[in-house]
């Protein structure tokens, strides 16, 4: 009998690499997703996909709706794919539910994504993280009064409303946002999948073109005493499922982790997509990486391309990414994803653009970890069955 995974998000890439593999490996892949459209929609190794509530806003109709696609579709396994993840890991706790989800407890999601929070577990398991404290603390105070330094929120992605400050700038307490030391070197983030503390795969990889503070093409790099602080953390935490971390590596070659993504981010590419499933599935199948070096997001590097006509440097950066580099995206034997992107990816696009925002951040503001927000997408009463072909 043919066995069935829930990927919980289908408008990212990232989603459709762990997809191709599953299917490749025999398996039927469902979808859910609050969009309207989005990415997977139109990949054809996607058998159905299901429209559901916003889980920023909606979070008990939204995780109710998984349950009835869990059910419905006897799903064997969920395999969350980004920040809904925070959601997600919440059935986990369901013994009603029988299906395998591929995430650690809630607890530790939450406390990892809580930038505050992650900092404080790096101390306590001696990993090497700038000092940060609540903005409303007289540590935060310290910290601004010794260097340079950064606010962020504590709930954020893709670079959201993070800030650099100068030493000594004045800045508004805010129990909701951290004050944190700012460290001087290059900026490094990682990939992982893990299980049972033991890592599976690393990679590391630099943004080579930036779309606002979000990557669209990146580099795969290797650095081993970062790699062994993930494994360090791994290890520590007992993890099983996807982590990454962004990271300052200083004038000594020391890494400072200054967040951690429970979940996947665009590293996942460099992997070889059919070693995905398989490695999920057995976590003695080795992970290989894919030949190539360098990649990029086609469509928002020709968004970069056009944004940078009059700047010489930009308008090069640009057109050598998409010269020289490999879409995320492009399959030959699954075109469309790629070739609708404009269509599928509209509401986002057309957020982006009224809000002056990076795609990244316009992609998520409906997943995000909140009780209230403003959602990308119009909002789903239910989950409702699309089918394909």
């Amino acid at each position: 009998m043919t066995q069935s995974v829930l990927l919980t998000l289908g408008r990212l890439p990232k989603g459709l690499d762990i997809a191709r593999s599953f299917h490749r490996a025999g398996w039927r892949v469902i979808f859910a997703d609050p969009a309207r459209d989005h990415l997977a929609r139109a990949s054809n190794h996607v058998a159905k996909t299901y429209r559901v509530p916003p889980p920023a806003t909606e979070r008990r109709t939204y995780l109710n709706a998984l349950r009835d696609i869990i059910k419905h579709e006897a799903i064997d396994l969920v395999v969350p794919v980004s920040e809904e993840i925070m959601y997600v890991s919440l059935l986990a706790e369901d013994t009603k539910l029988q299906p395998r989800i591929l995430s650690m407890t809630s607890d530790l999601i939450h406390r990892t994504h809580d930038k505050g929070a992650f900092i404080e577990l790096c101390q306590k398991i001696n990993l090497t993280a700038p000092e940060t404290a609540r903005s409303d603390s007289n540590e935060a105070l310290n910290i601004a009064r010794s260097g340079p330094f950064i606010i962020k929120p504590i709930h954020s992605c893709a670079g959201d409303s993070v800030s650099l400050h100068d030493q000594g700038a004045a800045f508004i307490a805010d129990p909701d946002r951290l004050v944190q030391r700012r460290i001087m070197g290059a900026e490094v983030s990682t990939c992982s999948l893990a299980r049972n503390g033991k890592r599976q795969a690393t990679s590391i990889y630099r943004g080579t073109l930036m779309g606002g503070t979000v990557a669209v093409g990146f580099e795969r790099i290797e650095n081993e005493a970062v790699e062994r602080w993930v494994d360090h953390f791994i290890h520590s935490t007992g993890w099983t499922g996807f982590i990454s971390f962004d990271f300052i590596i200083d004038q000594a070659g020391t890494p400072y982790a200054i967040e951690c993504n429970p979940r996947t981010t665009s590293g996942l590419h460099f992997f070889e997509t059919e070693d995905l499933a398989r490695a999920i599935l057995n976590e003695t199948h080795e992970i290989r990486f894919r030949p190539e070096r360098r990649m990029m997001q086609f469509w928002s590097c020709m968004e970069e391309l056009q944004k940078g006509f009059g700047n010489a440097q930009n308008t090069r950066a640009a057109l050598a990414h998409l010269v020289a580099c490999r879409d995320v995206t492009w399959s030959w034997r699954d075109p469309l994803p790629l070739l609708t992107m404009p269509w599928t990816a509209r509401d986002i696009i057309k957020a982006a653009h009224r809000d002056a925002v990076p795609f990244g951040i316009a992609a998520t503001r409906d997943l995000v970890w909140t009780e209230t927000g403003e959602t990308v997408h119009d909002p789903a009463p239910s989950a409702s069955e699309i089918r394909h072909r």
